[in-house]
């Protein structure tokens, strides 16, 4: 039980009570509120007259006020349960983007703003930094939307590239969340796989009587690929995968054309240059060189990797009266990665799941933020939802029965403040975002008042639903997910800007997954194990033998792991930046997607059977690059160099130094990106960041 103090927030939180007419209502109204406002900022504010005051300030206080409701009318196309609901938010989306495209493009209200700048920049009174940086990237992002082409059939052209991209980017998304496929096994087809996850399957009637439906969902696709001995099966699972959302395959290819035409339109070779620009890398060569780099020296460890697993392979196969032809496949690395962690470590990762039922290590996990960071986690049961909640209705503050609330709080060292509300959604089901993500529903800002505006964060994921006989049990690679993404969520409530703009996550892309990477640490030291795990019959926590098995593996197999990674983000550079507009139009795109996996991890396709390299097409399942991480994915191996370097110097001596927690949650966590990400490190660290840490932990040498 919470002390009183903590009892009741002074802030409401945000209501889920959407039709499938008012969301889009709402989404109109929002466009024409701020239609509006800029229309009177160019009728009354001449541009010898603009300001930061008398422009930016109540552009910002729009923007603010926009994003309260904004946000969540887009979020039920990912979560809500109604069909009705989840289409409504998509078109909901589609106004929103058309008309955000409409301001970027406004020339009368870049006047103002670029008045404003050039004031600035003389003789108006000097403004906090965070407030420069919002003009400075107000006044480029008008550039970069294409006012700096001249007004006729070059801008026309690029507005219409942005509209379609927007329309792109819904559509894909929105395959990607609706899709229900599967295949049909019989019990014997499935033999190896775990029996909880064969009796949570759909059960076959008519032609498929005695047979199960397999989905495409993380908790039946994964425990498959691991544990299913027939590689027929593995395989047909793996090459279905690869084309559940075949209607994609043209979507992205427009949309790598779209993004290409743009950039060129504004004057740049192409679009990984001009997204890479205001990025931590800055130039496409630091990325490439990067990449490059890393890719030699994960080669040798991968072809090591390789070799010994597919001598496992070879043993295993033979040893099942089996022929083994040579290869080492991408549908075997899951279940030989799996086994030769069971037997060379002497691990069984569902006899460690049995240690970190759900509910009990999301509350370990909270505990060790409030001990890190100085925080409070309060749920909200059904009485405090209904007296929180703005109509009365306690369900009204969720959007499906499943979502658990907290309110979060300042401890007595921080203040006894509020900080915000945490939702979580754990489990699949139809039509829900199939991945795991944490989403912004309403940032935090400064009010014109003076007062704060405290923000909402939800995480979005699925594990496995509890059975009659066991509660919801994650292996340990879904630990480090959720505390990946609760380390998302912290960011998110943990933001102390001025604006909604650089608000928690909202950073350049190539930081962004630092301060979650930096936290994955903590399910890899033995005391937060320890204190984490809770055995579901006997309350046990997880043995120092065990512990000490699960963190040998680590690295098992972490070339190949990395060089998957390579994979995506070489792949996304390479579409992103072709040497023409023309020889992007020729690029056979999943052609390129299998090619370049079979030649940087080594692992044999379908083209080892004699199939074309068009057997699949994964980049069309791949929300990342159509969702903003296009010319960015990247980022998720170069932030791992700022995560390493930050845990390394500063946590690993002693992960629970709640100084340094504090510390890093006021340096790093509460800035976002009101300043230079290089900068926020630079303070933390006390130094500039070095790889160093980065090539150490992953047993490379720190100099090529």
């Amino acid at each position: 039980m919470a002390p009183d103090k903590y009892r009741t927030p002074p802030q409401a939180p945000p209501t889920f009570v959407g039709t499938k007419t008012s969301i889009v209502d709402d989404a109109k109204a929002l466009c024409e509120s701020t239609r509006s406002l800029f229309d009177k900022l160019v009728a009354e504010v001449p541009a010898e007259k603009s300001t930061f005051s008398s422009v930016l300030t109540p552009m910002i206080e729009d923007e603010d006020q926009s994003q309260l409701s904004g946000r969540i009318l887009g979020f039920y196309q990912y979560v809500s349960a109604d069909e009705d609901l989840r289409n409504a938010s998509t078109e909901a989306t589609k106004l929103m983007d058309d008309f955000d495209i409409e301001c970027n493009m406004r020339e009368d209200v870049f006047q103002l703003v670029d008045a404003a700048y050039a004031g600035q920049k003389t003789n108006e009174p000097r403004l906090e930094p965070e407030r420069v940086r919002l003009l400075e990237k107000q006044r480029k992002g008008y550039i970069r939307n294409g006012l700096g082409l001249p007004k006729g059939p070059q801008r026309d052209r690029f507005k219409e590239i942005k509209k379609s991209l927007s329309q792109i980017t819904i559509q894909f998304q929105k395959a990607l969340n609706e899709e229900n496929g599967g295949l049909w096994f019989t019990k014997e087809e499935l033999d190896g796989v775990p029996a909880d996850v064969i009796d949570g399957l759909e059960k076959g009637e008519g032609e498929n009587a005695g047979k199960v439906k397999l989905s495409f969902k993380y908790p039946d696709l994964f425990p498959t690929l691991k544990f299913a001995k027939n590689p027929d099966t593995r395989k047909k699972v793996f090459i279905a995968n690869e084309n559940k959302c075949n209607q994609n395959v043209p979507l992205f290819k427009e949309a790598i054309l779209l993004r290409d035409e743009a950039a060129r339109l504004l004057g740049y070779p192409n679009h990984a240059a001009f997204r890479i620009e205001d990025k931590m890398a800055k130039t496409t060569d630091t990325v490439n060189t990067f990449l490059s780099d890393l890719r030699t020296r994960l080669g040798p460890g991968g072809v090591k990797e390789r070799e010994m697993l597919y001598a496992l392979k070879k043993k295993d196969e033979e040893s099942r009266g089996l022929q083994p032809d040579g290869n080492y496949y991408l549908w075997d690395h899951r279940f030989y990665d799996r086994m030769i962690i069971e037997q060379e470590y002497s691990i069984d990762e569902n006899q460690i799941a049995e240690y970190f039922p759900l509910q009990n290590t999301i509350k370990g996990m909270l505990n060790i933020f409030e001990e890190l960071f100085g925080l409070v986690f309060v749920e909200l049961g059904s009485d405090d939802r209904q007296k929180l909640s703005p109509t009365g209705k306690a369900e009204d503050i969720a959007w499906h029965e499943d979502v658990i609330i907290f309110s979060v709080w300042d401890d007595a060292s921080e203040g006894d403040g509020f900080v915000g509300y945490l939702y979580l959604d754990l489990h699949p089901r139809q039509g829900k975002y199939g991945h795991a993500a944490n989403f912004s529903l309403q940032p935090g800002f400064l009010k014109p008042d003076g007062t704060r505006r405290y923000p909402a964060t939800a995480l979005v994921c699925n594990f496995s639903k509890p059975t009659a006989s066991k509660p919801s049990l994650l292996k340990h690679d879904e630990v480090v997910t959720l505390f990946h993404e609760l380390g998302h969520g912290i960011h998110d409530l943990a933001g102390r800007t001025i604006t909604s703009r650089f608000h928690g996550t909202s950073t350049v892309r190539d930081f962004v997954e630092a301060p979650s990477q930096m936290l994955e640490n903590w399910c890899w030291t033995p005391s937060q194990l320890k204190s984490l795990s809770s055995h579901y019959q006997t309350g046990n926590s997880i043995p120092d033998e065990l512990i000490e098995k699960l963190i040998s593996t680590k690295h098992v197999n972490d070339a190949l792991f990395n060089l998957r990674q390579l994979h995506f983000g070489i792949f996304d550079m390479t579409v992103h930046s072709p040497k023409s507009h023309a020889e992007l139009e020729r690029l056979d795109v999943s052609g390129l997607y299998n090619q370049l996996r079979s030649e940087i991890a080594g692992l044999s396709g379908p083209e080892a059977l004699g199939e074309p390299s068009t057997w699949g097409n994964g980049q069309a399942t791949f929300g990342h690059l159509i969702g903003g991480y296009d010319a960015g994915y990247y980022g998720y191996l170069s932030s791992q160099v700022y995560s390493t370097d930050m845990f390394y110097s500063v946590f690993k001596g002693n992960p629970m130094n709640g100084k340094e927690g504090r510390r890093y949650r006021h340096t790093v966590l509460e800035r976002g990106g009101s300043q230079d990400e290089m900068l926020t490190l630079e303070q933390f660290l006390g130094r500039k960041p070095s790889s160093d840490a980065f090539y150490a932990d992953m047993g490379l040498t720190a100099s090529a």
